[in-house]
């Protein structure tokens, strides 16, 4: 008999596997919950699959139906894990909000989304009045029960019966929603299909990725609002690992003592708390060494910070690189083998952002669209498609961002003979000066080496001769003062004389976008307002408001 192969039709990719797979063969491992640095809760797998599969069977009863989007607004616990995978059992679409958004830019992505039911922290609530009043009928449960007026999530548990089998879905068919923070306009909704999300975890538990294992426990520290919290909780769930959920508003020091007292082996974070997380070690004392891998993504992280996190927490350190359009993982930093012993080398490919994981295509274009070469120099916009990469985004035309399957990322960049990635600048923050492209991120990075620097941005500033020119925004370290003039002078021994920026505005923080990064739609604003024209490169210190 001549066998059957097997298709898509008898064999979908479907997440919700990765659940069955876990209450089979791990159901002892653990979840834990913290609150404030305190232990709070913790339960099994079986227990939390026995949890999920009722919260699926209760939203079926709630007249959810498949390709609904159900919307989370919550911080990383248990209740929200939970979510993850019942809303995809149920056939749903799990809609993870970010909190961090203006209750009016909430309100557009709930209504964009036509969200048919929203999971709520109590304490998140008001993040929610204008949606409310825009959706009246729109249910609201509380994921914690605080709130007396509206149904909780584990009443709605206890009152259900397992689902006895998931509801049918095509691996083509979305399992997760996430919403960009919209910089550059309103959010656009991404979608992610049951076959993207399950090859992104395969990709996710590599070796040369982020080699999540059963003998991993597993911290989350990346906002599970934030693009599936890198893909990782479907990456601890598939593998086995232990997992940690460290709660609402969790606080640097509150992090190191959970990664100590979990004895955590990976955990990933943008590089500002990073910062924050090796200067309080250091300080306290703490004994971090637990850890195998701390994943850092968001933005190019500092030589400095790399060469503490390794060489003063001993901890090995790491960078990944992608995007809400990409599910988001597109490329990993881990080292060759031919750096081992020579820490400086290390530390630089550490500092690019990595090599394409496989599965994933990608070419670099010039302004005309040819392909640049990979050779470490030549710049061009970078380009991406594959299996997990959005061809679309949700109910919304952006023609430009999309050609022939390409998902044109912004990112100008280079590829080096060896296949790592170097991202020079986003397209929309290069400096033309004089029909010369200057890179805003290379000047940023130039700053943070001055000593006392902690945190730089450059925008740019219009010119009447030059037609554009760079302004720096510098933030000093705790306990130190920065003067312009000195900056300046620093940074003439560092890059070149006409890169040197128009004007050095001393700031007490930058301003950070939801997910973290550099806000510099809110500094252009300022600049806009403000009009830094001068042309006589004059250093001056301010406050940005």
């Amino acid at each position: 008999m001549t066998p059957v192969p097997a298709t898509a039709s008898t064999s979908p990719l479907v997440i919700t596997d990765f659940l069955y797979r876990a209450q089979h063969l791990f159901s002892a491992k653990s979840i834990t919950q913290y609150r404030d640095g305190e232990k709070t809760f913790e339960y099994t797998y079986g227990d939390y699959a026995d949890r999920v599969l009722r919260l699926a069977a209760a939203l079926i009863d709630r007249g959810v139906r498949p390709g609904d989007r159900v919307a989370t607004l919550a911080w990383n616990h248990h209740r929200h894990l939970e979510l993850y995978m019942a809303v995809p059992l149920a056939g749903a679409v799990l809609h993870t909000i970010n909190l961090r958004l203006e209750p009016d830019e909430i309100a557009y992505i709930v209504d964009h989304a036509d969200d048919r039911i929203v999971f709520a922290d109590t304490s998140l609530l008001p993040l929610l009045d204008a949606a409310r009043t825009r959706r009246p009928h729109m249910p609201i449960i509380t994921t914690d029960g605080d709130d007396t007026a509206l149904p909780c999530q584990d009443t709605l548990i206890a009152a259900a019966e397992p689902l006895a089998a998931p509801v049918t879905r095509d691996e083509n068919d979305l399992a997760a929603l996430c919403y960009t923070s919209g910089t550059t306009g309103p959010p656009k909704g991404v979608g992610y299909s049951h076959r993207a999300l399950y090859l992104h975890t395969f990709t996710a538990c590599l070796v040369d990725g982020h080699a999540i294992g059963e003998r991993d426990t597993v911290c989350h520290v990346v906002p599970m609002f934030h693009a599936n919290a890198w893909g990782i909780p479907f990456a601890a769930l598939m593998s086995g690992s232990d997992q940690v959920l460290p709660g609402p508003h969790p606080q640097v020091p509150h992090i190191a003592t959970i990664l100590a007292n979990e004895q955590v082996t990976y955990t990933g974070m943008v590089p500002t708390v990073a910062v924050d997380l090796v200067r309080h070690a250091l300080s306290s004392g703490i004994d971090l060494t637990c850890l195998r891998a701390l994943v850092l993504g968001g933005s190019t992280p500092t030589a400095e910070l790399i060469r503490s996190i390794e060489e003063d927490l001993g901890v090995p350190a790491y960078q990944g690189w992608g995007m809400t359009e990409m599910s988001p993982m597109g490329t990993f930093a881990r080292p060759p083998r031919s750096a081992d012993g020579n820490p400086q080398q290390r530390y630089d490919y550490i500092r690019r952002q990595g090599r394409l994981l496989p599965g994933l295509r990608w070419k670099l274009v010039d302004d005309t669209g040819a392909v640049v070469p990979h050779n470490g120099v030549d710049k061009g916009e970078l380009l991406m498609r594959g299996p997990w990469v959005a061809e679309r985004y949700f109910r919304d035309e952006h023609p430009e961002a999309f050609t022939d399957g390409w998902l044109h990322t912004g990112d100008i960049a280079t590829i080096d003979t060896e296949g790592y990635l170097t991202i020079v600048d986003r397209a929309k923050d290069l400096i033309k000066s004089g029909g010369e492209w200057i890179s805003s991120l290379a000047l940023e990075q130039a700053l943070v080496t001055i000593p006392h620097v902690a945190e730089a941005a450059v925008v740019a500033v219009p010119h009447e001769r030059w037609q554009e020119r760079p302004l720096a925004f510098v933030a000093a370290e705790r306990g130190h003062t920065l003067d312009p003039a000195g900056v300046l002078d620093a940074l003439t021994e560092i890059v070149p004389r006409w890169w040197l920026p128009e004007r050095i505005e001393i700031v007490e923080s930058l301003p950070r976008t939801s997910v973290g990064k550099l806000d510099k739609k809110h500094l252009r604003g300022a600049v806009e307002n403000r009009l830094f024209v001068d042309s006589d490169n004059s250093p001056a210190a301010g406050s940005l408001t």
